[in-house]
């Protein structure tokens, strides 16, 4: 075991896909251990025959026809109405957008991308400063895959054989409370810098941005109400969600078209194959690990080194955030959910608090550097440097940590809705 994850090291720093580093190693340690070679192909073709894991491309098809057909500047002006009057007041509207968008989206990079260049432009026209734009804009994106639905979500319910009902209702708070944390520091900088505001809206404007957005609007009611009613599943929510954003895009807004199927889906087959190759290899990854006894391991080690479960927490807090410097989200998740989940579950963490702090964590770690892919695309969409990007957004992390905290060590934040609807676990 020693020798593959040495190997498994040594082959991050070779450009190798991840995927197929995971697969290697697995295939080197089955050879090592003496077991049976088919274990390798009756692992990732059990993995890749997962009924939840139907959710991804669905979400995903959601999320980019949703940036193609309108939908996100029809919310951020609906979001400027409501908003708008506070001081600072589209940076507020850059949050509240976020918050609604990641009831569709799942998330963070398609908030980022999809939402941050109208975003970016609105607050430019109206004399908000580069490095404040394009802070919020990074920061609210990571709204996106806390706020239900959710991709991460989806990927880390199907590694840690967790309930997706769960996951993606104890998302809505914590995704609350970061929404608002992100607001007062708009409402600090908006004070300190004397940022505009909005004129007041009248009613008639009020109505009219309430029209364009109804129809978005009603996409997460539509699905939250389908789910909680046992209409559908989660899985099956995804695919009403993305019929649901065709039937926008096509027939309501009419500003997409059936030429543009074929684009989107090819774009959709590309993500969904690289996570659906990512989930089969770190399947084997994962059993390997578990013959291994890597995560009783992992539990003797912490507990030898912080001999109380708030120490522990603490210490696995501080590991995800920095691998999440690092390390890919989804990469993240399917190599660590199978050590780091049973430690937290096996000292008395709630599987789902478990996996919303592991989610949160890595999260964050898409707005920090060296490879914090929202501030890419942060700093592409704004043709703003990377480093006046990073530097910009290192203050609003404060309130994220803040709201990660009260997940981490306040179970109710996150279990309160989950156990209302399902009922404690």
């Amino acid at each position: 075991m020693t020798l593959v994850l040495i190997m498994f090291v040594v082959l991050l720093f070779t450009g190798l896909p991840l995927y197929t580093n995971l697969g290697l190693c697995a295939v080197v340690f089955i050879y090592l251990g003496g077991f049976n070679p088919i274990t390798a192909v009756q692992k990732i073709s059990m993995a890749a025959n997962s009924f939840q894991l139907l959710a991804a491309p669905f979400f995903i098809i959601m999320g980019n026809v949703m940036n193609n057909s309108g939908v996100t500047r029809r919310m951020f002006d609906f979001a400027n109405v409501l908003v708008g009057r506070l001081p600072g007041g589209l940076g507020h509207a850059n949050v509240v957008a976020s918050m609604m968008f990641a009831g569709m989206s799942g998330t963070a990079v398609a908030d980022a991308g999809g939402l941050g260049s109208i975003e970016i432009k609105a607050m430019r026209d109206s004399g908000y400063d580069d490095d404040f734009s394009c802070a919020i804009t990074a920061a609210s994106s990571v709204i996106g895959p806390i706020i239900p639905p959710s991709l991460p979500m989806v990927i880390l319910a199907v590694a840690a054989e967790a309930s997706i009902g769960r996951m993606f209702l104890g998302g809505i708070v914590p995704g609350v409370l970061m929404g608002l944390s992100l607001m007062l520091m708009v409402s600090f900088y908006a004070r300190k810098r004397n940022y505009p505001r909005m004129p007041r809206p009248t009613l008639k404007t009020v109505w009219v941005a309430f029209r364009e957005a109804f129809w978005a609007l009603m996409a997460p009611i539509i699905l939250f109400t389908g789910i909680f009613t046992g209409i559908f599943t989660p899985t099956e929510a995804a695919v009403v969600a993305a019929a649901y954003s065709l039937f926008l895009g096509l027939f309501v807004y009419r500003e997409f078209t059936f030429r543009e199927i074929p684009r989107v889906i090819m774009a959709t087959c590309d993500t969904t194959g690289v996570v659906l190759a990512m989930v089969m290899t770190a399947s084997i990854f994962g059993w390997m690990l578990s013959v291994a006894q890597v995560p009783q391991a992992m539990s003797h080690a912490l507990l030898a080194v912080a001999d109380s479960k708030f120490l522990v927490l603490i210490i696995i807090n501080v590991f995800l955030l920095f691998v999440g410097m690092f390390m890919e989200a989804t990469a993240a998740i399917l190599i660590l959910t199978p050590i780091l989940i049973p430690v937290m579950t096996g000292m008395g963490v709630d599987q789902t608090q478990a996996c919303l702090i592991m989610i949160m964590n890595l999260m964050v770690g898409v707005i920090t550097p060296p490879v914090g892919v929202v501030l890419y695309v942060v700093s592409n969409v704004a043709k703003v440097s990377f480093e006046r990007v990073t530097k910009a957004t290192m203050p609003f992390l404060i309130p994220l940590f803040i709201v990660l905290i009260l997940v981490t060590f306040f179970p109710p934040v996150t279990l309160f809705v989950p156990n209302l609807f399902f009922g404690a676990q």
